[in-house]
């Protein structure tokens, strides 16, 4: 083998088993176990979800912790990361459903207040340039609870306070944005996600994720028409207008329960989650020094084909010419469909070990074997 050749694994997390940087770690040590003196690069790489801020701390960023509403209004602890201006922040920390108590979901009344505490705390931090990934969100509001926290004003029928979460916009009387942190005006804020989606409607948020939050088909209905009804007393607002309809039809605007929409009004720019993260953590150069790609998740499926963190990994790599193998749990694309996306092959767990349980169990140690198998075809 020439000593040269250098390895870049830039892989997202095995959700439930691995993060991301333990996928590099367990990657990295199988191919040493078969090419010892192998230069291996590590970038773990997330696409706005949840392990994004993770991601960015393991490519240098510094993390800062911060003292939050949870998504039922319980203080917790979340993260953000920031660098020479830029900030990561992963609107999941606060908002998202791990952040609810075991067992319990509730789509009508939880809420993206922390969100906005967070996005308040990169702003007291300086951040120039704020990538807002979003993604494993418990809340179905709209980001009205974000924008709460940002300084806008919401009011009931009886000309109170809303109740919170997207249940609570059923009863929206009067909005106010003119209260906004004025900071937002001077930075950059990028909204990265994965998924395309429009505010409402059949391929609207409440449709298409409420029901993994727990709303029955009543709630998504009600939820649904509680966005619509957002969107319209937005339309009658001096501040906002005849925009809030373009926004609430625009692709990204039913990310994470409608944070998407939220961010947008306040001037963010919608792009694909994966793309954003490559650029801020450094990808091109890292992929320039690299002649083999390891990248992968837990599950290479159809999703995957649609923004996810391997296929912009592999579409980068292809465009540079580079070789781009995965990793994973568990297979569910056939081989065309690598192909078409950049990658030559797909090592899934359990060709090592057919017992899906063990897999997730034991992923760590089956990922390492995987890729010694990697290092024996590709290295040795």
């Amino acid at each position: 083998m020439d000593g040269t050749r250098r390895v870049l694994v830039a892989a997202d997390k095995f959700k439930g088993s691995l993060t991301a940087v333990q996928v590099a770690e367990r990657v990295t040590a199988g191919l040493r176990r078969v090419v010892p003196d192998l230069g291996v690069e590590a970038l773990p790489v997330a696409d706005g979800g949840d392990g994004t801020v993770a991601a960015a701390v393991a490519a240098g960023f510094e993390r800062r912790e911060v003292r939050v509403a949870g998504p039922l209004g319980d203080e917790v602890t979340a993260a953000y990361a920031l660098r020479e201006g830029t900030a990561v922040v992963e609107m999941a920390e606060a908002s998202g459903l791990q952040r609810l108590p075991a067992g319990v979901l509730a789509p009508l009344t939880a809420s993206t207040y922390g969100s906005g505490e967070l996005l308040r705390a990169a702003l007291d931090a300086g951040a120039r340039t704020i990538v807002f990934g979003v993604g494993g969100s418990a809340t179905t509001d709209g980001g009205a609870g974000m924008l709460s926290a940002l300084g806008a004003r919401f009011l009931g029928r009886d000309g109170g306070p809303l109740a919170p979460g997207g249940g609570g916009l059923a009863d929206l009387a009067s909005a106010d944005l003119s209260g906004l942190d004025p900071r937002l005006s001077g930075v950059e804020l990028v909204l990265a996600s994965d998924v395309d989606n429009p505010l409402t409607g059949p391929k609207g948020a409440p449709a298409v994720y409420g029901p993994q939050k727990g709303a029955s088909p009543q709630d998504v209905e009600a939820l649904d028409a509680a966005l619509a009804h957002f969107a319209e007393v937005l339309e009658r607002t001096e501040t906002v207008g005849a925009r809030a309809a373009g926004y609430a039809a625009s692709p990204g605007a039913g990310a994470a329960g409608g944070i998407g929409f939220g961010a947008m009004l306040l001037g963010a720019r919608f792009r694909p989650g994966i793309e954003v993260m490559l650029d801020v953590l450094g990808f091109a150069p890292a992929l320039e020094r690299a002649d083999l790609v390891i990248t992968g998740e837990g599950s290479l499926d159809e999703q995957t084909l649609h923004g996810k963190a391997p296929a912009g990994v592999a579409a980068a790599a292809r465009a540079a010419g580079k070789e781009v193998v995965a990793v994973c749990g568990r297979l569910a694309l056939p081989a065309q469909a690598l192909g078409r996306a950049g990658i030559r092959r797909a090592y899934p767990l359990t060709d090592v070990e057919p017992d899906v349980a063990k897999c997730i169990a034991d992923a760590g140690p089956i990922l390492e074997r995987v890729a010694e198998r990697i290092a024996r075809d590709f290295l040795a």
